[in-house]
């Protein structure tokens, strides 16, 4: 996300306008909800992590403890036991 000036893409009464609420401080302006995109739409992440997940719980089907798999994937034991239980929903 990058930033733009007011005073470049809005009109001088609109910026007196908002002024009035907030006056020097930075302002967030939300997406309309038609223009948003899930996350991981923009790039592979969410696939990697898909694949991540499928392989943790390939390893612990496999007999990895919990343990092992948190510190090989840098993950809390719970994050670890949050992935397995999902993993195990979508193939039950």
């Amino acid at each position: 996300m990058s930033y733009k000036k007011a005073a470049d893409v809005l009109p001088e009464e609109l910026i007196d306008l908002i002024q009035n609420y907030v006056d020097g401080e930075y302002l967030y302006i939300p997406r309309k909800e038609m223009n948003r995109k899930a996350w991981g739409e923009n790039t592979d992440r969410k696939k990697e992590t898909q694949m991540r997940n499928r392989e943790i719980y390939r390893r612990y089907r496999e007999g990895v403890p919990v343990s092992h798999l948190s510190e090989d994937y840098y993950l809390s034991p719970k994050s670890i036991q949050k992935i397995i239980a999902r993993c195990r929903e979508g193939s039950a």
